[in-house]
C-alpha cells in the first residue's frame, strides 16, 4: 500500500551505490529502474521504493513528489 511515507522517502532519498549513487530516487532515469525491476529489486525498503518510484514515473506522476523535495 502506497503512503505518505513513501512519497517522502522517494523524494529525500539518495540512491546508496551503483551508476547513479547520490541521486535522489525520484530522479533516477526510468530505463534504470526498469533495468532493475528486470534483474530483480534489491532487498528490504529500497527495492520497495524503487518499485513505487517506477510506477510513479510510468504514470507520469512526477509531479506530485516534487513539492516534497527539500529545498
Amino acid at each position: 500500500m502506497l503512503e505518505k511515507a513513501h512519497l517522502l522517502k522517494i523524494a529525500r532519498t539518495k540512491m546508496p551505490f551503483g551508476k547513479y549513487g547520490g541521486r535522489l530516487l525520484i530522479d533516477l532515469p526510468e530505463e534504470y529502474l526498469l533495468w532493475f525491476q528486470h534483474k530483480g529489486w534489491p532487498q528490504g525498503e529500497l527495492g520497495t521504493l524503487l518499485g513505487i518510484t517506477l510506477e510513479i514515473k510510468i504514470n507520469g506522476l512526477e509531479h506530485i513528489i516534487e513539492p516534497l523535495k527539500e529545498k
